[in-house]
């Protein structure tokens, strides 16, 4: 949410904080006024790229990019295979510098495998995220079978699968129903840092520096003597590999009980970006290997980065970067890291879908080549698995982490869908959100008061404009300190709150990580006293820079910590909140203004004596699963959070939902947020938007009403603004533009029941609500780049409007022998095809498709609360055979009682001219006062004689309209409740 030095407020108060700083620290004025000076440094120059790293700048990127591929120095010594039921350990050699690593190969029910390597006998434990946080707790298992096994070579088997690992050099292969879908360290790309004890021999940067410097610019004379390992044409490299795979055992023991060879080199111990020194305590401890999908010519996922959903090679430029940052106004279509990081990348092709999970929280880079593409690298698998043309399309990643293990989970799909399940089973679903969350949500930074947040609410309502939640950022506390109300501006919040929830809608304040290093702030002293901080690596308190001034962040990944901050949402403890206030957790990146990258310096230390850099990417996940456990803790497990937060990583889905970050409001960044949302949905966190009208400018009314209309239709819906800009509510508009605001919120309301069934569907399936059309058209290639129009569900196309003066847009319309109705007025579209469709101001172009029932709610009210009761109407849209389909889910919209059986789930099916709704699972029963108020039918090739309904055994007659141009038949007023069986037969 934030901006680092656009307004001379906030200059001025960070030099005030640095004032304060002095003068609580009358001996060091040198440190305060270098601490000023860094402040100033972010304030001017954070838009530009020079404050992150590039590869190169990343000692450890570095190194593994410079790999090139070859055969693997990696060996597997097969007679230390063990064979478990469901699970396989071998050893690893490095024949180079005779360290030992045990690899593991599981078999994982719903279709999935997991490989991971560790070092044998580390000198100290590698840090590895604790089953229950990314992942929902122990994957389920299943029965894993060798089908051969020889001296270089073994096969297994689960399901219709195969792992072939391959001794010398070491690989994995994945085939599935006797096809290669996915190889591990096919290009020999793998490298395991081990961790090992600086000698005093081995130098440090500066003199690693200068020694490689020096022997790379050696003459050439001079090099003839060098080992042999070392020679370019790497003949004894391989020698040594055909050893150790004729020799067995005998040969690793014998290479094992040498010393093992350390190769230094610059960045290992110690490296400096700009002004920032990073210490490297424990040496260098990354890991790499390149996954190779034979077959496959598009990957998808890896967010967050600001570019398109088809991810291109990186060959020219930089890998892309998974390295939670706080980047306001980022740029479009480069890796550069952003807020979050899902190490997970699904690859399809008009056969099958597949995904893998790099089950690793440190920065990540990831590079991708593509032999379509590049013409680089040619598929191995296929003649290692009978045949194969070296056409063969294949993409070619290479995964480099900091820190940790590998540890990757091998998702085989077949299909799109099943990939979403075995996601889901291993890092679980977004949760159903409250009914309020999917609805309009109003922010700005800041309403200035109580008088302020009073008159925006009432403007709502005289222009007759839903919405659901009001937002107050940062000035709404005393002073930045979280929990707290500034006392002049909001006096009494909770007659605030309670005026806004009158009208059944609710409130959100932000609450950031940072804590005011005050001792007259509770939080503060507490967790200070407790010693609930992270440490700087000396074993002191942190100490950053963000918006109080001098400031310190708990350490949330200690689950005492995170439920110690649970505690502070408790009414008691949280003065002047209510049942109807909801949390925004932002810079939780962490963004430190005066930190390497505006973040924590990598040296930090976090529980168990673990350094940032091992778990960097999961301290926002942390932070967002407290808030949501303190909201719980508040409503004694009844009511669902709803929690907000800027900085995820893979699991985050289970604890709220998210928005991507300080964007603009130009015309580029309200089409890149149509990639951006497909990325993010793709990979499970798919309760996510993109601020309406951009953060940062000033939108003209044009772009402006075109947003609101995208994120009608995209899952979530707030419009959110910087300080310094104009105010943008809708109805400042022009008359003109507020109305079609207006209409384009309205809809969002209409369609409420459907969103809110297909979000009950994705905590079921982990099916996402947002999807790009291959996922519902897999075989069709014209599909398999589209990222400017996409699906909600399975039932409406959607095609944003994203260029200035644009009345009409080309709507590619997928499915050969299908159909699409204009949901306005619905106007039939061929499928198989791309048409021009007309799109005024006033229209998004969105599309139903033929063979779907949607539901709908069309008395629209001030907010969703006020329209639980309301009646619903069924919008069936026939394919050309007269048949459609389509559910809904109802609720109590706000508790956790669906989770004992109080809901309603209905199925919709029409055919041979008739209308049934049946009960969709027999476990979910309540009452409910929801009926049924109008059926719309569309695609009927006749009027009907009759309309008759069918309930509890009693027939009565319907009144009825019918439109001969459209085929379009509205059934008026069945009056029967929702939680009913019923049929409406046409005859």
């Amino acid at each position: 949410m934030r901006i680092y030095g656009c307004t001379r407020n906030v200059i001025v108060k960070m030099a005030l904080s640095a004032e304060v700083f002095r003068r609580r620290n009358t001996r060091m004025p040198q440190l305060s006024a270098l601490l000023l000076g860094l402040m100033l440094t972010h304030l001017a120059s954070a838009v530009s790229k020079d404050n992150f790293k590039t590869c190169d700048q990343s000692g450890f990127c570095k190194r593994h990019r410079a790999m090139q591929p070859g055969a693997s120095p990696y060996v597997v010594l097969m007679d230390t295979l063990k064979i478990q039921p469901t699970t396989m350990e071998v050893q690893v050699h490095n024949t180079k510098n005779n360290v030992r690593l045990l690899l593991q190969v599981t078999a994982l029910k719903f279709n999935s495998a997991r490989f991971k390597i560790n070092e044998l006998n580390p000198i100290r434990k590698r840090y590895e995220i604790p089953v229950g946080d990314a992942l929902v707790g122990e994957p389920k298992q299943q029965d894993l079978k060798v089908l051969e096994r020889t001296d270089a070579s073994i096969t297994l088997g689960f399901e219709q699968n195969k792992i072939r690992i391959t001794g010398a050099p070491f690989r994995i292969d994945f085939i599935s129903n006797e096809e290669p879908v996915i190889s591990i360290n096919s290009q020999g790309l793998f490298k395991f840092e081990h961790f090992r004890e600086k000698s005093p021999q081995q130098p440090g940067w500066i003199e690693g520096l200068s020694s490689w410097f020096s022997n790379r610019f050696r003459p050439a004379e001079e090099n003839q003597d060098e080992k042999p390992e070392e020679q370019a044409n790497g003949d004894v490299v391989e020698m040594e590999i055909k050893k150790m795979a004729g020799e067995g055992g005998e040969a690793g023991e014998k290479k094992q009980d040498m010393p093992p060879k350390e190769e230094e080199e610059p960045g290992m111990w110690e490296e400096t970006f700009k002004n920032f020194h990073d210490s490297k305590p424990y040496g260098p401890s990354s890991v790499g290997i390149d996954i190779s999908f034979p077959g496959f010519e598009h990957v998808y996922g890896i967010p967050e980065h600001a570019d398109s959903m088809a991810l291109k090679t990186t060959k020219s430029g930089d890998p892309y970067r998974l390295f939670n940052l706080d980047v306001f106004e980022y740029e479009l279509y480069n890796p550069m890291a952003l807020y979050g990081s899902v190490p997970v990348m699904l690859a399809h092709n008009e056969k099958r879908t597949v995904g893998i999970f790099w089950h690793n929280a440190a920065e990540t880079w990831i590079d991708i080549s593509s032999n379509t593409a590049d013409k680089n690298f040619l598929s191995k698998i296929a003649d290692m698995v009978g045949g194969g043309s070296k056409e063969l399309p294949q993409t070619d990643t290479h995964w480099i982490s900091e820190s940790g293990v590998v540890d990757v989970f091998i998702m085989l799909g077949p299909t799109a869908q099943d990939v979403f399940y075995q996601y889901a089973q291993l890092t679980g679903t977004t949760n159903l959100p409250p009914l309020f969350g999917i609805s309009y949500h109003q922010c700005r930074w800041n309403y200035n008061d109580q008088d302020d947040v009073k008159s925006v609410d009432a403007n709502f309502d005289v222009y007759d404009i839903p919405y659901d939640v009001i937002w107050l950022d940062i000035e709404h506390t005393n002073g930045k300190r979280y929990f707290t109300w500034d006392p002049a501006k909001f006096p009494n919040s909770e007659e605030m709150i309670n005026n806004v929830a009158s009208k059944g809608r609710k409130m959100v304040t932000i609450v950031d990580p940072h804590l005011k290093s005050d001792s007259n702030y509770g939080v503060y002293v507490e967790a200070r006293d407790k010693g609930y901080n992270v440490k700087n690596k000396d074993g002191g308190d942190y100490d950053g820079w963000c918006w109080p001034g001098s400031s310190s962040w708990p350490d949330f990944t200690n689950p005492e910590v995170r439920k110690w901050w649970a505690s502070k949402f408790l009414f008691e403890e949280y003065k002047g909140s209510t049942p109807s206030l909801f949390t925004w957790n932002d810079m939780n990146e962490p963004s430190v203004f005066n930190g390497p990258e505006i973040t924590f310096h990598k040296d930090v230390k976090h529980m168990d004596g673990f350094e940032n850099r091992d778990l960097h990417n999961m301290y926002g996940f942390y932070v967002q699963q407290a808030t949501a456990e303190g909201q719980l803790l508040r409503s004694n497990n009844q009511e669902r959070f709803f929690v907000l937060t800027r900085a995820f990583f893979a699991g985050s889905q289970r604890w709220g939902s998210a928005w991507t970050g300080d964007n603009m409001g130009d015309w580029s960044h309200l089409k890149v947020s149509n990639p951006m949302m497909l990325s993010l949905n793709l990979v499970g966190i798919t309760h996510s938007g993109a601020d309406i009208g951009g953060f940062f400018k000033n939108p003209d009314t044009e772009l402006l009403t075109r947003w609101y209309q995208a994120g009608a239709y995209q899952p979530f819906f707030r419009a959110h603004a910087h300080v310094d800009t104009k105010r943008r509510e809708p109805f400042v508009q022009p008359e003109e533009n507020m109305k079609i605001i207006r209409d384009a919120i309205r809809a969002r309301y209409s369609y409420l029941p459907f969103w809110y069934t297909l979000f009950y569907e994705g905590e079921q399936k982990g099916v996402p609500p947002m999807r790009p059309l291959w996922v519902e058209f897999p075989k069709d290639p014209n599909t398999f780049t589209m990222d400017d129009e996409y699906l909600l569900g399975s039932a409406l196309l959607v095609k944003p409007i994203t260029e200035p003066g644009q009345t009409g847009t080309q709507v590619y319309f997928p499915d050969m022998d299908g159909v699409w109705y204009d949901i306005d007025t619905y106007k039939a579209y061929q499928g198989g095809q791309s048409t021009y469709v007309e799109a005024p101001l006033s229209k998004i172009p969105v599309f139903q498709r033929g063979g779907t029932i949607v539901p709908r709610k069309l008395r629209i009210r001030r907010s969703s609360s006020l329209m639980v009761h309301d009646p619903f109407t069924l919008v069936v849209c026939l394919n050309k055979n007269g048949f459609a389909n389509g559910s809904l889910y109802v609720d109590d919209y706000h508790t956790f009682n669906y989770r004992k059986g109080e809901y309603i789930l209905r199925y919709f099916t029409f055919e041979h001219n008739e209308l049934l709704s049946q009960l969709g699972d027999q476990f979910g029963k309540t009452a409910t006062r929801e009926w049924v108020e109008k059926v719309i039918i569309v695609g009927l090739k006749a009027e009907p004689k009759s309309v008759t309904l069918r309930s509890k055994g009693v027939e009565s007659y319907l009144a009825w309209s019918f439109n001969s141009a459209s085929g379009q038949l509205i059934i008026r007023k069945p009056g029967v409740n929702i939680a009913t069986d019923f049929s409406i037969k046409l005859s």
